[in-house]
């Protein structure tokens, strides 16, 4: 549903996640479940797409 990695859900952060893109899927929700914060918001979802809204004009694209 949403496109890219599952890591990209993430928030930077150097010193709980220093390399978001080592973890695979499994990984990052153990992680997000450890620390709900990481997670990037918004994600907008319409039928069976998603984004990762940041920006917020990302949202624009669902509505295409």
């Amino acid at each position: 549903m949403l496109p890219g990695e599952p890591a990209d859900l993430i928030r930077a952060d150097k010193e709980l996640c220093p390399d978001p893109g080592m973890l695979d899927a499994d990984g990052v929700v153990d992680l997000l479940l450890a620390h709900p914060r990481l997670m990037q918001r918004p994600v907008a979802v319409l039928g069976g797409r998603a984004v990762i809204a940041r920006p917020f004009e990302l949202v624009l694209e669902l509505l295409d």
